[in-house]
């Protein structure tokens, strides 16, 4: 049968997020976790259903696309069709084609895991490289060490909290309660936490929100922020340990996370956590800006 290009609907969001867990194991290439489905879902349900696209063939789900903006898609794919012809043409064929509903004309950028085919169609079809991305590691096999501050598992009541550190963490957030509580509404967050970490004045210092993909399988820190004001004490390292814990407590064989390479401080704060570097990643990019602004 023909490979089909979808939009899953609000209806269809569960079948994704059903699929991408079995997609994540240990020793996988960096690639779209049910985490940045949950992370993305502050913008509600509709608009996440808006941003997904599959690829499907003989009604399996081979793919799936997360459109993080009107010119990044973040693609991932079932781990046995990396190398499927038929697919990456397909894929290739839908992201480079406006008409399609993928993306518009103009600078765009895939996201997709290293070693499938289509960067290497990609790249045939006139598609550069973008700056470099860090993926890191750390293992969960063995207990987390104390990350010695105060760390509280944020619930409902305690939403403006997360929420006002994430703000005061990115200078571009648009964070709210209100966003906060219907992320945690949606399906991914059902298997994820919102952690902050507390100085030793009761100062809410650094925040992370943590996603697993099931017991046995690689958990995501997306996203983890430090307070601008509280910065050079180690709560970033402090609350990336604390990361660790609570996904090793939610069964997860692994933590993982992916940071610019550029961005220094945060590949120095993950590795003083216990994380391993990975190789480098990088997007394919259909030239226009030289660096892609996503934060």
């Amino acid at each position: 049968m023909a490979m089909v290009l979808g939009k899953p609907g609000v209806d269809g969001l569960g079948e994704v997020v059903g699929v991408l867990p079995e997609w994540q194991y240990d020793g996988a290439p960096m690639q779209l976790h049910p985490g940045d489905l949950g992370w993305f879902w502050r913008f509600g349900a509709q608009a996440t259903a808006e941003a997904v696209r599959t690829w499907s063939r003989d009604g399996r789900i081979l793919a799936v696309g997360l459109l993080d903006g009107h010119d990044l898609l973040r693609l991932t794919i079932a781990p046995d069709a990396h190398r499927d012809e038929e697919l990456a043409r397909q894929l290739v064929d839908d992201v480079t084609e406006p008409e399609r509903g993928v993306l518009e004309e103009g600078t765009a950028y895939v996201e997709a895991p290293r070693g499938a085919l289509i960067h290497e169609l990609l790249f045939e079809d006139g598609w550069n490289t973008d700056e470099p991305w860090t993926p890191l590691r750390r293992d969960l096999t063995e207990p987390v060490q104390d990350p010695g501050v105060r760390v509280e598992v944020i619930g409902p009541a305690q939403a403006h909290v997360r929420a006002a550190v994430q703000r005061a963490s990115f200078d571009r957030s648009t964070f709210t309660d209100e966003r906060w509580h219907t992320m945690a509404a949606g399906l991914p967050y059902a298997d994820a936490r919102c952690l902050v970490a507390y100085d030793d004045q009761g100062n809410a210092v650094a925040a992370v929100t943590v996603w697993s993909a099931g017991p046995g399988r690689p958990g995501l820190l997306e996203p983890m922020g430090v307070h601008r004001a509280h910065r050079g004490h180690g709560y970033g390292t402090a609350v990336t340990v604390a990361a660790a814990a609570a996904l090793r407590e939610l069964g997860s064989s692994s933590a993982i996370v992916c940071t610019p390479s550029s961005n220094v401080g945060a590949v120095a704060t993950y590795t003083s956590a216990g994380f391993q570097r990975l190789p480098e990643v990088r997007d394919r990019r259909r030239d226009g800006w030289a660096v892609h602004p996503r934060s």
